[in-house]
């Protein structure tokens, strides 16, 4: 990289923190002690008003922007959105990205060391929930002296959390930004996830979750989930307009060594993210998200759930997304207007599936941008007050 480009955030450094206060979890076990790691851009004003939480997805972490040193060639998974003048515009939000426990990128999580036992916490970490992250997000919040985000925003897994903070710490919350998002998996979402898990399980190397003890990984498995959660994340129409039929190597026309463009692009995508990320992290981040159901303890009423919400919404959801389909979000928009919150909700024309919320679609970045614009707004005839 030859220089940063203008509209990023520039060099960042990940930031730790330690928490010796126990967190209990809603499996009913206790996280005696958990470190965070986290990022931040933008500056924090003299109110501590205009603080932005950004929640990742399943296989996500805290460099959601900018680079890591100057020879970095890849910014963080949300360049798209948060820089100067992007929606999480930094130089009007403080922007926090973090990695969740059960994380695998410098949270503690199963591939961390067990106090207890000196070994890695492997299958022995405790299963952990949407709540349970935000209980741990809302420690964060206190440690960096932050009472009320102005917002809370994320895309899939991190919408969920998003919705889940203005169910559970509706005062600490104004604004929800829930992307590509839905208020429970559905019975099919939740069977890719389980094929996905068993892949894992099945690799000769998982050792029931122990593999980091002999020093070995279940890579082929891990890939393998990634590569069916992958294809889910896309489109038909997509796919087609990326690669077609076209073929990457082999004869076709003698059936011989054949590989199509898009089966050598899953086999890349799969063995990245082989090597860089954990197994059991995977398994947990996948149950979360089954697990993910608010209005489960309301007897199963979506807008009882959000009674005692106090925050405003934004919903936006994508035409071609079939794993969290645009009827899902109208289902929240329903809720929240039957449970008397302010919800705005767009569903965004676009062919790329589920990884819609990570790219730079002009409609989308436009509603995300005039949403956001709404916040600045507030934040700024707040601090006036």
């Amino acid at each position: 990289m030859t220089a940063v480009p203008s509209d990023s955030v520039g060099i960042v450094v990940p930031q730790h923190v330690a928490f010796d206060t126990p967190l209990p979890l809603s499996c009913g076990e206790v996280l005696p002690r958990h470190e965070l790691v986290y990022e931040t851009y933008g500056e924090l004003n003299a109110q501590r008003s205009n603080a932005i939480l950004v929640c990742h997805a399943l296989s996500g972490h805290h460099h959601a922007a900018g680079y890591h040193d100057a020879g970095d060639r890849k910014p963080g998974w949300w360049e798209t959105c948060i820089g100067p003048g992007k929606p999480l515009d930094t130089n009007r939000f403080f922007v926090v990205s973090l990695n969740n426990i059960g994380g695998c990128h410098g949270s503690t999580g199963p591939s961390s060391i067990n106090p207890d036992t000196g070994r890695p916490w492997g299958p022995d970490f405790p299963a952990i929930t949407v709540r349970d992250w935000v209980n741990s997000q809302a420690m964060l919040a206190d440690h960096l002296g932050i009472d009320t985000w102005a917002a809370v925003v994320g895309g899939s897994l991190g919408g969920m959390q998003a919705l889940q903070w203005s169910i559970d710490l509706p005062d600490r919350i104004r604004h929800v930004v829930a992307i590509a998002c839905a208020p429970r998996l559905s019975a099919q979402n939740i069977a890719f996830n389980e094929i996905a898990r068993q892949a894992i399980y099945s690799d000769p190397c998982f050792h029931d979750g122990r593999y980091a003890e002999r020093g070995v990984a279940p890579t082929q498995g891990l890939m393998l989930a990634r590569m069916v959660g992958h294809v889910t994340y896309q489109s038909d129409d997509g796919l087609r307009e990326k690669f077609g039929r076209e073929v990457a190597s082999g004869d076709l026309e003698l059936a011989r060594d054949v590989q199509f463009q898009v089966e050598s692009y899953l086999h890349y995508q799969g063995r990245s993210f082989s090597q860089r990320f954990d197994a059991n992290t995977y398994l947990l981040m996948t149950r979360a998200l089954d697990f993910f159901d608010p209005a489960r303890e309301f007897d199963d009423n979506l807008v009882r759930a959000f009674r005692d919400a106090r925050a405003s919404y934004l919903l936006v959801s994508f035409t071609t997304d079939w794993r969290f389909a645009s009827e899902r979000s109208r289902e929240l928009v329903d809720a929240l207007i039957r449970a008397r919150r302010n919800v705005s909700h767009a569903d965004i024309d676009a062919p790329y599936g589920h990884d819609a919320f990570l790219l730079p679609i002009p409609r989308y970045i436009d509603v995300f941008s005039a949403y956001m614009d709404r916040v600045a707004i507030e934040t700024t005839e707040a601090a006036r007050r």
